[in-house]
C-alpha cells in the first residue's frame, strides 16, 4: 500500500468503472462503498436486506455465511486496497457488511434487533475501543480491513445475546 486511509490528500477515488470487476463489485457493497458520505454506514445498510433474505436459513448456515464472507472478504478487500493504492480505503465496506452479518448471527431479523445491531455496530466500528482499536491499528492487508469489523460484529452479536439473557426476551 502506498498510503493510508488518512492520507485524504492521495485517495483515489474509484468509480462506477470499479463495480465491473467482480472482486470490486463485492469489496465496494455492491456500489454503496461509492456514497460520498458515510460509506461505512451506506455499506451496513445495504446488509439489512441481505439479513431479511437470509433469515429463513438454518441460523448455523446462515453463520458459515457470515464466516464465508468474512474469509473471502480478507483476499477481496486486499485486491481492491492494492487496486486503489490505500489500505483500508473508505469505499471499501465489505468488512461492514461482513461484520453485520455476524452482528446479526442467531437473532431474528425484527426492525428492534436490526435496528440494536446496526447501532451497535457502527458504535464499534467508528469508536473502535480496545481490541477492536488494536486490530485496526496494528493488522495490514486483507486482514487488517476485514479484522476490525469482523470484532466488531462479534462484539455486538455477544452483547445482545448478552441484554436478551439478561432481559429473559429475545425481540
Amino acid at each position: 500500500m502506498t498510503t493510508s486511509a488518512n492520507s485524504k490528500a492521495r485517495l483515489r477515488k474509484p468509480g462506477w468503472k470499479q463495480l465491473a470487476h467482480p472482486v470490486h463489485f463485492f469489496s465496494l457493497g455492491f456500489g454503496s462503498g461509492l456514497a460520498p458520505k458515510a460509506p461505512g454506514t451506506f455499506g451496513t445498510l445495504v446488509t439489512v436486506p441481505l439479513v431479511m433474505l437470509m433469515q429463513g436459513l438454518d441460523p448455523w448456515l446462515y453463520l458459515a455465511i457470515a464466516v464465508l464472507v468474512s474469509g473471502l472478504g480478507i483476499a477481496m478487500c486486499r485486491i481492491t486496497a492494492d487496486a486503489l493504492g490505500v489500505h483500508d480505503h473508505p469505499a471499501i465496506v465489505l468488512d461492514e457488511i461482513a461484520g453485520y452479518l455476524l452482528a446479526m448471527s442467531f437473532l431474528p431479523a425484527t426492525a428492534l434487533n436490526l435496528l440494536l445491531a446496526f447501532l451497535l455496530f457502527r458504535f464499534f466500528d467508528i469508536y473502535k475501543p480496545g481490541p477492536i482499536g488494536w486490530c485496526d491499528k496494528k493488522l495490514k492487508g486483507g486482514l487488517g480491513i476485514m479484522a476490525d469489523d469482523i470484532l466488531a460484529g462479534i462484539v455486538s452479536c455477544v452483547l445482545l445475546h448478552a441484554g436478551y439473557a439478561l432481559t429473559n426476551t429475545l425481540l
